[in-house]
């Protein structure tokens, strides 16, 4: 494709050289770059892109995207953009031939609920035979084409390649699960949303947000900015907070909640271990419900679900019909059968709002005891490892705090700071002992993970649910070493088969 056609859409300050060849590839990474090929200068939180624009001319770049003035780079065409990471997003949306904008395009965002949402709407529209492929943290899809999901919302380069590939392949839509990451990076500038649904905020991110009215400001982006581009419809969920305040600033917006003055909200609901059923008032005419959702927390979820398919204009029998259809999201409070007469549960629960709210949902259905297994990402916001703890101690006949994903950070340290906030409920760290003997409650701290789920897996006695939280659908943890296999529901069920401890 041509340099000037790829330019057609970008915010050039000034191109050094001539703008009329083809141009082979586009490449972020200098190591893939090869003849013929543009390279991207990105700046990102570990490194920057400029400094490797040299790399990149060595393996046969033929034009550079930067920011800043680079001398001596001839005869190398450089363009001079404002935003190296829009730029991307907008050549590569030329390169791969616009393949948004004839599909439905449904974005959602927040910090809780995205990937539950992303599903329920894939079922919808393979009902409507709208052919939905899915972009997001469980992996990018279509069809029996599953592709891995580095990232929520990959790189727009990336992004752009997958959704190309799936819409020649056959879809006619696509949802897509767009992080603060994504937005704040421009990443998704390129797609043509039809629908933007925002979910909730709730403290996540603040390690690159700094505080919540940046992380606000990110997830504003896709309703600001992007929605408007193609006359899309907002669906916004006001029973959070950040969702008034989000409507207030966009008086079309279809609202979302459980009171009456939302636009959708139920007319009558009932959550049960059976799932969740119930009626829902729409300006399209009412859906009924036949969901195996469990927990109270997934109402919100349906009626988001519900509000986006609205505003695709589908009909509320076909709505009701694709819900009723819709399986259980990988990790998303997936059961795990056992012969303990215990419910045994494993959710990708890793912030203390989205724990808090899976453990009210799980008291809400009144089993003997709950225990849960819980623990806090490394190299990541300390401040919410406190606030988990609590929310797990508080929540918990039995919180049994270990490892997540440390990374690079000392595991002892994490729990140090998890203790900060176990301590805000209980007096003093339980010995296994005690906490094997099943009375009162209180916590204890196991690093290991594998003997974490042991532990608790022989504490379980009939009418006990057991929550396993933070990893979910991931069937890895990340190690200063590097990542290695660990599935949180291979475990449970390995335990199962041994007794628990081993």
């Amino acid at each position: 494709m041509k340099l000037s056609q790829l330019l057609k859409n970008c915010r050039v300050q000034k191109v050094d050289g001539n703008t009329d060849f083809d141009v082979t590839g586009l490449h972020y990474d200098s190591r893939q770059v090869r003849s013929g090929d543009a390279f991207f200068a990105l700046r990102g939180v570990a490194s920057d892109g400029h400094n490797f624009i040299s790399s990149a001319i060595a393996n046969g770049a033929k034009v550079v995207f930067c920011e800043e003035k680079v001398e001596n780079i001839a005869p190398v065409v450089t363009v001079l953009v404002d935003n190296s990471r829009q730029a991307m997003a907008m050549a590569t949306t030329e390169f791969y031939g616009n393949p948004t904008q004839d599909m439905k395009v449904v974005g959602v965002t927040g910090t809780n609920g995205k990937t539950t949402i992303t599903y329920l709407l894939e079922a919808i529209l393979n009902r409507a035979g709208l052919s939905p492929a899915v972009v997001g943290t469980i992996n990018y899809r279509y069809g029996a084409d599953l592709r891995q999901a580095p990232h929520t919302t990959p790189e727009s380069l990336d992004l752009m390649k997958q959704v190309s590939d799936f819409r020649q392949n056959g879809a006619r839509s696509l949802v897509i699960e767009v992080s603060s990451h994504a937005l704040d990076q421009y990443r998704a500038d390129g797609v043509h949303f039809q629908v933007g649904v925002f979910t909730n905020l709730t403290p996540e991110h603040l390690d690159y947000h700094k505080d919540m009215e940046g992380y606000f400001t990110s997830k504003y982006h896709l309703f600001k900015e992007l929605l408007p581009h193609n006359n899309g419809r907002a669906v916004i969920n006001v029973d959070d907070a950040y969702g008034q305040r989000l409507a207030a600033m966009i008086p079309d917006a279809l609202t979302c909640g459980r009171d009456q003055g939302a636009d959708i909200y139920p007319e009558n609901i009932d959550v049960s271990l059976k799932g969740i059923r119930g009626r829902v008032a729409t300006p399209l005419g009412a859906v009924e419900i036949a969901s195996s959702l469990l927990g109270d927390f997934n109402i919100e979820n349906l009626l988001c679900t519900i509000g986006a398919a609205v505003a695709l204009d589908l009909p509320p029998q076909l709505i009701a019909e694709g819900l009723a259809m819709a399986t259980g999201v990988p990790g998303r409070l997936e059961q795990i059968e056992n012969d303990r007469d215990a419910v045994i549960l494993v959710d990708y629960a890793h912030t203390g709002d989205a724990l808090r709210r899976v453990i009210e949902a799980m008291q809400e259905l009144a089993p003997r005891r709950i225990l849960t297994v819980f623990g806090c990402g490394g190299d990541r916001d300390r401040s919410k490892r406190p606030i988990m703890a609590e929310v797990a101690a508080r929540g918990s006949d039995i919180a049994i705090a270990t490892s997540d994903n440390p990374r690079t950070e000392e595991p002892e340290q994490i729990l140090n700071d998890v203790r900060s906030g176990l301590v805000r409920v209980h007096e003093r760290e339980w010995s296994k002992a005690e906490a094997a003997t099943g009375e009162g409650k209180g916590y204890v701290v196991i690093q290991d993970r594998r003997e974490a789920i042991q532990f608790a897996v022989s504490m379980l006695r009939p009418g006990d649910l057991l929550l396993v939280a933070g990893k979910g659908h991931e069937d890895y943890q990340i190690l200063a070493s590097g990542r290695i296999h660990f599935d949180d529901r291979e475990e449970i069920r390995k335990a199962l088969q041994t007794g628990g401890l081993q």
